[in-house]
């Protein structure tokens, strides 16, 4: 009953957040009127890039390949650079809402279209399975024991974001990304603070606990082959920003919504360096995890996603934690979810229906109002929330945070080369081939990293990114002209 009120307050205050936030029109829906302060963008950035997968997935990380990936994490923040310095003066420079017009602008209308169908199945899918892995979670630790089923529990949850989200979208989520980024940092910084305490450890005891325990090694400079060496994963966190931040319309429309460039730019600094402490404290946190189950004499679960919600569950650290613990899962997995819903509806209604371009916009829409198209829009991708959310429950799977970043790898890796060919070449594709070379490089790169496997024993990782990012280029610019 505590975990439902504390639910309802929170929820309530999302509303009232979305209330006083609240402008009509698509203007404040898709770019908050250019007036969101930068360092509210910077801060809610945080929960958004994490999700509760995060939260999840993270901690149990350091059970097999100990806290590497911080090593990840130190790339990330020179991605953050490069999207800031690279990527934002573009976006700022054509004035753009959808940063997908930019292949318009600088190729054509096909590859305009494939970019944008690259970003809305992979958001759809990403975001969706982050989702699931959260209400999976909530759905076994907490609803079941209520006996509320799993179907109300989604169809619940995305009912609320719409609620908040349906009137100003985007300029609402700079302020409620805001209280659930903040929710998720004491969630735990919390939940470390109680372990110390059921270990009898002071500040400066659990920190030597956390750094001298073997889970903590960091840096891996031995195995070139293994996917924890260190150039492999910091190069890897690079480019993984560059596409899942700078190419994803989903954490660029809230930078889009700063009043000029030098404000997106700062906050986009300030947020890769907020970035990598959380994640630095979340990695903290499962280490202090193992300890705590040596220290109960329970064994650590198979699967490293259960290793928070197993304990947290068990009810060893009380029900004061769970509540907390519900609380952060809420906070960190809305966060995404409700900008990846917002982002979603936002391409949608500008790349494909094209309802801000006279010249394009499809004749049957001209005969209803922008705003109505964008809300029924916004309705139609809560309901495939639902849908895929489902999908995820019937194949059964939570191991996610690998999933997702290896699926980054071949579905951003085509949005990777067009930017990368548009922005450091001079020449121009064929718009025709554009299609089946954005699709030919993940499958080539799907069937060389079988074969390197079964002849050499090698496994791409995450650099599989940079190498489809490569082909895409490579096909681009055996495809094109001097024109």
């Amino acid at each position: 009953m505590l975990v439902l009120i504390t639910t309802f307050i929170y929820f309530s205050l999302l509303l009232l957040i979305a209330y006083i936030t609240r402008r009509e029109g698509n203007d404040a829906f898709f770019r908050g009127n250019r007036q969101s302060p930068w360092s509210l963008v910077a801060f809610g950035m945080i929960g958004a890039t994490l999700s509760g997968v995060t939260f999840v997935s993270v901690p149990g990380m350091v059970v097999s390949s100990d806290m590497g990936y911080m090593q990840m994490c130190f790339g990330y923040f020179g991605g953050y650079l490069a999207v800031a310095f690279i990527l934002l003066p573009i976006y700022y420079k054509l004035n753009l809402t959808s940063i997908y017009t930019y292949l318009d602008h600088r190729f054509g209308k096909v590859s305009y279209k494939t970019g944008a169908s690259f970003f809305l199945l992979s958001k759809l899918t990403g975001a969706a399975a982050r989702l699931y892995l959260v209400c999976h979670i909530l759905q076994n630790y907490v609803f079941d024991d209520l006996g509320i089923p799993y179907l109300i529990t989604v169809m619940v949850t995305l009912v609320l974001i719409w609620l908040y989200t349906r009137k100003s979208g985007i300029r609402t989520l700079v302020w409620t990304d805001t209280l659930q980024t903040l929710c998720f940092i004491v969630t735990i910084i919390l939940i470390l603070y109680k372990a110390a305490d059921m270990l009898d450890m002071n500040f400066s005891e659990t920190w030597s606990a956390i750094w001298s325990d073997s889970h903590s090694r960091i840096f891996d400079f031995e195995d070139w082959a293994s996917r924890n060496f260190f150039w492999k994963q910091f190069l890897s966190g690079i480019f993984i920003v560059i596409v899942m931040t700078g190419l994803d319309q989903d954490m660029m429309q809230k930078n889009l919504t700063c009043k000029d460039l030098c404000s997106a730019q700062k906050d986009m600094c300030l947020s890769g360096f907020l970035f990598v402490i959380v994640i630095g404290l979340v990695m903290m946190l499962g280490v202090m995890m193992t300890l705590l189950y040596a220290h109960v004499g329970i064994p650590l679960p198979t699967a490293g996603d259960s290793l928070i919600p197993d304990f947290i569950a068990s009810g060893v650290m009380g029900e004061t934690v769970l509540v907390i613990f519900t609380l952060g899962i809420i906070a960190s997995a809305f966060s995404s979810a409700d900008s990846a819903m917002t982002a979603l509806t936002t391409s949608f209604c500008i790349d494909i229906l094209e309802i801000e371009d006279e010249r394009y916009c499809y004749t049957p829409l001209k005969k209803v109002s922008r705003e109505r198209v964008r809300k029924a829009v916004h309705i139609c991708m809560m309901l495939l929330f639902i849908l895929f959310i489902l999908g995820f429950k019937a194949l059964g799977s939570t191991s996610v945070i690998d999933t997702l970043l290896t699926m980054v790898s071949y579905t951003y890796g085509p949005l990777l080369g067009l930017y990368g060919f548009g922005i450091f070449c001079k020449r121009v594709p064929c718009e025709k081939f554009v299609p089946f070379i954005a699709l030919a490089s993940p499958i080539i790169c799907f069937f060389l990293d079988l074969f390197t496997q079964r002849s050499f024993g090698y496994k791409f990782g995450y650099e599989l990114l940079i190498l489809n990012g490569a082909l895409t280029y490579l096909g681009l610019l055996v495809a094109s002209s001097k024109r």
